[in-house]
């Protein structure tokens, strides 16, 4: 038996415990090496297994329902998408100490995308807005609901309010606490009016593969389903800048509207993350600033 859960999920996920999971339920790969990959994520361990597979175990309850969801969804999403997406091989079941269900999944070659491995940002900007287009045009009927599953990406940035405003108290006096809560302001005043689009929720560099410079895959739809898409405009000041920013939001043609919830989505985050990194963490704390401060001059200057 492995060691049981801690509290944040991680202790007793190891190559091992895979291995034990991948023999017992699925022995046509059981004699398949299994290592740790380079980069991996926070809600979920990830495996390489072989050469063309992977193996992801969520690392808490709150991440393991986005099992049933990938399985069910990512098939069907794939088809319509510009690139690849994972491809779902199996699902597992909770198993030699191990209390959820898990998954293996086709590998996708790439790395994670960075300014030093693309060779065209605007174009790369251009890219992620046409495929989050292009997931928008995906017919939403019985796709999932923005809810837990989704830690409430894809509802209103409202669930986050306390969390926030408690934030901007914390920060009083080491950010424009008054520029911030207008922009905050404006993102629950810009309720979404249309019909539910499928989103991703987690858009960042991490989730996004970039082979010979270009985009070429998405990962990880743990937080994805079907409500306001605004969650998935946050890249814009997380990762684009001057001329990128520009080519993604000239691509992505969203409403007004919608670019203020997302300055709200964006703005959450990179509050929580200075109040809590920056007597820890100071690198850290600056990148979640540069972020704040990115997103208040985009709010003076569009409004």
């Amino acid at each position: 038996m492995v060691e049981s859960l801690h509290s944040d999920g991680r202790a007793g996920i190891d190559a091992d415990l895979v291995k034990r999971l991948i023999a017992s339920q699925f022995p046509q790969w059981g004699r398949l090496p299994v290592s740790p990959v380079a980069v991996d994520g926070w809600d979920n361990r990830t495996y390489r297994l072989g050469d063309d597979m992977t193996v992801r175990l969520p690392t808490a309850e709150g991440y393991a329902p986005a099992v049933d969801k990938e399985n069910r969804w990512l098939p069907v999403l794939a088809s319509s998408l510009p690139v690849p997406v994972p491809p779902v091989l199996g699902k597992g079941a909770p198993g030699e100490g191990y209390p959820f269900s898990w998954s293996v999944r086709g590998w996708l070659d790439g790395e994670t995308a960075g300014p030093d491995r693309i060779d065209d940002l605007s174009h790369f900007a251009a890219a992620v807005a046409e495929f989050i287009l292009a997931l928008q045009g995906i017919d939403p009927t019985d796709g999932p609901q923005a809810g837990a599953h989704s830690f409430h990406r894809g509802a209103s940035p409202a669930y986050y309010d306390d969390e926030t405003r408690r934030s901007l108290a914390v920060l009083d006096g080491r950010v424009d606490v008054q520029r911030a809560s207008a922009v905050w302001d404006a993102a629950l005043a810009a309720s979404w009016q249309g019909p539910p689009l499928w989103f991703h929720g987690d858009i960042g560099s991490g989730n996004l593969l970039v082979r010979n410079g270009k985009l070429a895959a998405v990962i990880d739809f743990g937080t994805s389903g079907v409500g306001d898409p605004a969650c998935d405009l946050v890249i814009a000041w997380t990762m684009f800048s001057g001329d990128s920013r520009e080519a993604f939001r000239s691509t992505v043609r969203q409403d007004p509207a919608m670019w203020a919830r997302a300055r709200g989505w964006a703005l959450w985050k990179a509050l929580i993350c200075v109040a809590e990194y920056t007597d820890t963490d100071p690198e850290r704390a600056a990148e979640h600033r540069r972020v704040i401060n990115e997103v208040l001059a985009d709010h003076d200057r569009l409004g």
